[in-house]
This record gives structure tokens, C-alpha cells and sequence, in this order.
């Protein structure tokens, strides 16, 4: 089983890479990285056309390798991996969000939506089923010091603004490259937090395993 990893930041592949080790060891992963997608977001302030058809040639390239199922890792870029979806359909294509999205609206109303990166916050939260109430936040800094290799002061900035997030059911942590400060966040908040890599591991391997699936729930 290959699963193709598609990145726009550089820090997403070793959460994802750790979920995998974790939950699903057997699978035989790939990497695509193009970090400079993110920037030119950032730049642009829009998702534009030229942003889509980046993301289907990627796409196309991790099938033509034999990828059985591809996930995206950036969660701000939700057109140009639905266009991916369209075209590959019946491939697997995952969202990197909306595995924790489904288990988000089983853990209660209220979600506290913490991102570091700011455009997520303006595209994630429409993906949210409408009767769902949704408490952004953004971790001001946080990818800053991850850029500079802070990983320390990146997880406190995070744990810091989740503290601002009273009164949620849970927290959905809606970045890959902020799963590595779920315990920090949960230190701080004392709430049960979700993150994007484990949720979407789990649900590529219902989608692909479902057989193996059913034998691990019943032991």
C-alpha cells in the first residue's frame, strides 16, 4: 500500500510521518513538498487558478507513481483539493482536515479551531458542518519560531493562545505542522484536543483496510 503525502509547508511531513509509525506502519509513504505554495498564498491573500492546477499536476504525478490514496497536509488550500477530488475521483483524495472534522462533530457543539498559519482560519471554518459553533484563534508567532527552529517557544505560543478557547467541547488543532504541541495545548486547557495527522491516518486506513479495521476493533 503507497500513500502519497502532498505538503506546502516544510514542517508538515514529520507529524504526519509519526501518525503513520503510529497507526498504520505497514504503508509505504511518499513525500511532495512544495513549500513555496504557502508563500505565494500569503502573497496573493486568494487561492488563484494557477494554485489549483499546481495542486492537480502534483496530484497527477503521486497516481502516475501508483499511490492508492493521497492526503494533503496544508488545510488552507480546500478548492484546489477539491478540484484533485473531482479528477482522480475514485482515488482516495483526503482533505488534511476533514477526518478531524468528522470526529470533531461527534466530540460536541462547541469547536475551538486553533491555526498558526492565518489563512486556514478564513478557509477551514465554511468546512465545518453549519449547526457546529466555530471558536478560532490564531497562534500569533508560533510558525514563526517553528520557521526559525523553535520548537520550544512554538508549542508554548500555541498552548498560550488555546488558552483563550474557554468554553469549547474540544479543540481541533487545524494545522499538521501544530500536532506537535497537542500535549502542551492539552496541559494548557485541560480539554480534549484533535489533530489533523492521526485523524487522517485513521480514516485513509478505514477507507483502504476496512477488513483490517473491523479485526483490530474486535480484539
Amino acid at each position: 500500500m503507497r500513500i502519497a503525502l502532498i505538503h506546502a509547508l516544510r514542517h508538515s511531513p514529520p507529524p504526519i510521518e509519526a501518525a503513520f509509525a503510529e497507526l498504520w506502519p505497514q504503508v509505504r509513504l511518499m513525500n511532495l513538498l512544495d513549500d513555496s505554495l504557502s508563500s505565494d498564498l500569503a502573497r496573493d491573500g486568494t487561492i488563484t487558478e494557477a494554485m489549483t492546477g499546481r495542486f492537480l499536476e502534483l496530484a497527477r504525478y503521486a497516481k502516475a507513481t501508483g499511490a492508492d490514496g493521497i492526503l494533503f497536509t496544508c488545510s488552507a488550500f480546500g478548492p484546489c483539493i477539491e478540484a484533485v477530488q473531482r479528477e482522480l475521483a475514485p482515488l482516495p483524495v483526503l482533505k488534511p482536515n476533514e477526518a478531524m472534522i468528522e470526529e470533531a462533530e461527534k466530540a460536541g457543539a462547541r469547536i475551538g479551531l486553533l491555526a498558526s498559519f492565518a489563512p486556514t482560519l478564513a478557509s477551514m471554518p465554511p468546512e465545518f458542518p453549519p449547526a457546529l459553533t466555530i471558536m478560532p484563534k490564531l497562534a500569533e508567532g508560533a510558525l514563526a519560531a517553528l520557521d526559525r527552529g523553535d520548537g520550544a517557544e512554538h508549542d508554548r505560543l500555541a498552548a498560550e493562545a488555546a488558552r483563550d478557547l474557554t468554553g469549547c467541547d474540544v479543540i481541533a488543532l487545524a494545522q499538521f505542522s501544530l500536532a506537535r504541541s497537542a500535549p502542551a495545548v492539552m496541559a494548557a486547557t485541560g480539554k480534549p484536543v484533535l489533530t489533523t495527522p492521526q485523524s487522517a491516518v485513521r480514516k485513509l486506513r478505514r477507507l483502504l483496510e476496512p477488513d483490517d479495521i473491523k479485526e483490530l476493533e474486535q480484539d
